[in-house]
């Protein structure tokens, strides 16, 4: 292959990655550096910490991860990202054991992570550290220019308008056709502040019953001990529609 040919091709060209400057103090962006065939440019973004092509990259460590499940900004986070238009991935990055000055239980840790991955649908990439971080991302890039270069689209882009949007990820609920979600929007006026809801709450909106809002608590709320029996019973009844 010629040199004019290697240089349009995009399979082959080096990775640019987008790295939020704040991000500087993280070993991540010195990894990236030493690494062939990427190239970093850092700035200051307006949301997630890195971006290839049009994927942003959000990571957060177990601790910074537990940390904002315990304090609300992870929802909220997850919201921003998903308003902001492109499609979004996060990169969990630690060892378990990261996790015991957390104090945190595992069941509220899983419980956010279905709620990122099933209802936000969001992906989430493990990664052990910084290096094993900037091997996800130039991975990431490597893939995403091949496909590019091959001419493979994502089907299924999300809706970019905020509200539709809104709509599309409480359609993911159990039970919420688009008529409900529209109630749930107008009665609660954002997706985070329905996450959080109560049941009760949740059966104050026209149309939502109590076994919709009770499965709607049920998929949400962390596991605790005994509740292996009333999960089968809720899944052998499936919520009205």
């Amino acid at each position: 292959m010629g040199a004019m040919e290697q240089e349009s091709d995009p399979s082959i060209r080096p990775v640019r990655i987008l790295a939020d400057d704040r991000e500087r103090t993280a070993s991540v962006i010195e990894v990236l550096r030493a690494m062939d065939g990427v190239e970093v440019v850092c700035q200051r973004m307006k949301i997630g910490d890195y971006q290839i092509h049009d994927w942003l990259f959000e990571r957060k460590t177990l601790l910074d991860f537990a940390q904002s499940i315990k304090d609300g900004r992870l929802f909220r986070q997850a919201n921003r990202l998903l308003s902001a238009g492109p499609p979004v991935a996060f990169i969990l990055e630690g060892k378990a054991g990261d996790l015991a000055q957390s104090r945190m239980r595992r069941e509220p840790m899983q419980g956010a992570l279905i709620s990122l991955s099933l209802i936000y649908q969001i992906p989430i990439l493990r990664s052990f550290g910084p290096g094993e971080t900037a091997r996800l991302l130039l991975y990431a890039g490597e893939q995403l220019q091949r496909n590019q270069a091959d001419h493979i689209f994502r089907r299924g882009t999300r809706p970019k308008r905020r509200r539709r949007l809104q709509l599309y990820v409480l359609q993911g609920l159990p039970g919420i056709g688009p008529e409900k979600a529209e109630r749930l929007l107008a009665q609660f006026a954002g997706v985070g502040a329905v996450m959080v809801a109560s049941q009760e709450e949740l059966q104050s909106v026209p149309g939502i019953g109590e076994k919709i809002a009770e499965t709607i608590r049920w998929l949400l709320a962390p596991d605790r001990p005994g509740s292996a029996n009333r999960d089968r019973t809720l899944m052998a009844k499936p919520p009205e529609t």
